[in-house]
């Protein structure tokens, strides 16, 4: 099929260099011609890995990148993955994707509606990639048929949210759990069956396909991070009872994650989640929530438990070090391992936390440090973790990468060997003074 992705962040480029390479013919819009260069160059503004490969190999041929929207009559299917960054209410800014719609619109309206697709049909397929609330739905919807104009009668909006994770979001794309579509007509969702249909017959195992309205689609992804999210918080809560206790809760975790009601996953306590996608999606589902006169009483202590996370890490430091004037090193500076986003880092309130404390702060992260020194330009930042611990009087780990579960020499250059781990990748040792977070 031809396929248009308007965006190129994340979820635009992996959706793009994923589509290319499951046979489609692929063009990616986006207004930075900086990025627009890059792809068509064959690599990514991102570090996703497995993206650039994919780029490297597509670019140029399945996959082109464009500044213009002049192309969208052209394609089969026009996805929009335009990004919705929290207002300060929480609640999403739906300008940057409005404008797109509008414009993929009037390329629609200026090339007399539509032009015939391969099938013969005039009709045009808009699917929202972006995460959006329900009520926005209706908004974009607007937008669409505003820039269409005389030809918005064959032009739809369907939606079909990602549930990509950073780090592992082309595997999460060419293996995904589940497929939801939210459309209008069987004519939709035919369109989108047929477009994922390469990818669910290279795949092994059986893939649900959820088929529903737009506006459920959009609430089954904000209800998933939610619900995941509220999980962990939950996790870290009873993981600081825990703590209180002097009980390791991994332990206790362990066993509750074998009753299959509850699964093993997202019980690991700790520092607590970050990145672009939970604080995000639930703080516009609270905001959604008391827009419409609804006060969400558990997302909200969800997101105070996460929020005091990295306080009760910095509490853990004060048990063992007065941290002004000494050299604390920060091990993890991106919001997970296998990626360079620190948006919502954990990192973030940490070193915020010790510079308050008047700590001479040296951080490291595999791929995370040149986004981190724009954040943070007076912080030092070292080549490797073993420089970053070298004479440092403390080490707090913030990310869990590989690497620093194979740190032991490393950790003999500290002044004083005290380690703070808030994601249970450190070994407890002789010689070292070592907390966790939970356990």
């Amino acid at each position: 099929m031809r396929v248009t992705v308007v965006g190129s962040g994340y979820v635009g480029t992996t959706l793009a260099a994923c589509l290319a390479d499951a046979g489609h013919d692929v063009t990616a819009v986006d207004i930075d011609p900086g990025v627009v260069a890059a792809l068509n160059d064959g690599h990514a503004a991102i570090h996703e890995p497995g993206l650039d490969d994919l780029l490297a190999e597509h670019a140029g041929e399945r996959l082109r990148a464009t500044t213009e929207y002049d192309g969208i009559p052209d394609a089969d299917v026009t996805f929009l993955a335009i990004g919705t960054p929290s207002r300060e209410d929480g609640s999403i800014d739906l300008g940057p994707l409005t404008a797109a719609a509008e414009m993929t619109g009037e390329a629609l309206a200026e090339a007399g509606a539509t032009t015939a697709n391969a099938d013969g049909d005039d009709r045009h397929l808009v699917v929202v990639k972006s995460t959006i609330t329900p009520p926005a739905v209706g908004e974009i919807r607007e937008a669409l048929a505003a820039g269409a104009g005389d030809a918005a009668d064959r032009v739809e909006l369907a939606t079909n949210p990602e549930f990509l994770r950073e780090g592992t979001a082309v595997d999460d794309f060419q293996h995904p759990d589940k497929l939801v579509f939210g459309t209008d007509s069987d004519w939709a969702t035919e369109r989108l069956e047929t477009l994922y249909e390469p990818l669910l017959a290279a795949t092994d195992a059986e893939v649900p396909v959820v088929r529903t309205d737009p506006e459920t689609a959009v609430m089954i992804k904000y209800a998933n991070n939610a619900f995941l999210a509220s999980k962990i918080s939950l996790a870290n809560d009873l993981g600081n009872v825990c703590k209180r206790f002097g009980l390791d809760a991994y332990e206790v975790m362990d066993a509750v994650g074998l009753d299959d009601r509850i699964s093993a996953q997202f019980l690991r306590s700790g520092v607590g989640w970050g990145g672009s996608c939970f604080p995000k999606d639930v703080d516009a589902i609270r905001a959604a929530a008391r827009e419409a006169g609804y006060e969400p009483a558990l997302l909200d202590a969800a997101v105070a438990v996460n929020d005091g996370q990295p306080e009760r890490m910095l509490e853990l430091l004060d048990d063992h070090v007065d941290a002004a004037g000494e050299r604390v090193a920060v091990l993890g500076l991106a919001f997970k391992p296998g990626t360079d986003d620190i948006r919502n880092s954990r990192a973030i309130p940490i070193i915020e936390g010790l510079q308050a404390r008047g700590a001479e702060v040296v951080g490291y992260d595999p791929v995370a440090t040149a986004n981190t020194r724009e954040r943070f330009p007076d912080v030092e930042y070292a080549e490797s973790a073993a420089a970053a611990l070298d004479g440092a009087t403390a080490a707090l780990v913030v990310t869990d990468w590989d690497e620093f579960a194979a740190l032991d020499d490393a950790f003999d250059a500290m002044a004083e060997p005290v380690v703070i781990d808030g994601r249970r990748i450190v070994e407890r040792r002789e010689g070292l003074v070592y907390e966790g977070l939970t356990w």
